[in-house]
């Protein structure tokens, strides 16, 4: 059995979407300067690093984070991969989706994990709305893509994170894929569990095990 942690870590160093709020991670006490033990004090945006995209993030009244059962998160997955050419991923680059519960796109992306402190990319490949209303009508459960978003740059609406997350869809984004093969998993991803806030989302320890 094989175990691939596809998680990007948290640091200060990931790119952040536009807009969210930045990453601080800061020594609140250390052993070092006299305290009885280390303690860190972290602050991030719930859509920072690998993450999951909860349906109330953009549909009211949807399911929070909190509120996403495990079996949608555990389970079967298939990581299918995508040419380095291809800036939108179509329904020519679907796969039979018969019997697959959850689907993973390995694009170029993954590639721009290589060089984290250029910033947030806006050249990343993404799935076209089309595409999604294919998955939306499949019965998937989890759609997951290895940069920060799955939707075009600057699109206008979020139809991609709309028409997923209406089906009660979780949308997983930023994985890192370098060295995973295409082909068949299991998955395990395990959202941070909070309560307050919208409960839109929450950054997630993400491994596939192969085997």
């Amino acid at each position: 059995m094989q175990i691939f942690d596809v998680t990007v870590p948290i640091s200060k160093n990931v790119p952040i979407y536009a807009g969210d709020p930045p990453v601080s991670i800061k020594t609140f006490a250390s052993i070092a300067a006299g305290d009885a033990a280390n303690v860190s004090e972290i602050s991030f945006g719930v859509h920072t690093a690998t993450h999951i995209d909860a349906p109330n993030h953009f549909i009211p009244g949807a399911a929070t984070v909190d509120q996403i059962e495990l079996e949608t998160l555990i389970g079967r997955c298939r990581v299918v991969a995508v040419g380095e050419d291809i800036l939108e991923i179509g329904v020519e680059h679907l796969p039979n989706l018969n019997e697959v519960e959850r689907l993973i796109f390995k694009t170029r992306n993954s590639d721009f994990w290589n060089t984290p402190e250029e910033g947030f990319r806006t050249d990343y490949t993404y799935l076209s709305h089309w595409a999604a209303e294919i998955i939306a009508a499949s019965g998937i459960r989890l759609v997951g893509i290895d940069y920060l978003s799955i939707e075009k740059p600057a699109s206008v609406g979020h139809p991609v994170h709309k028409t997923l997350l209406e089906k009660g869809i979780v949308i997983l984004e930023g994985l890192d894929l370098r060295g995973i093969e295409p082909g068949d998993y299991k998955i395990i991803c395990l959202p941070l569990k909070y309560s307050g806030g919208t409960g839109d989302g929450a950054p997630a320890r993400t491994v596939l095990i192969k085997g």
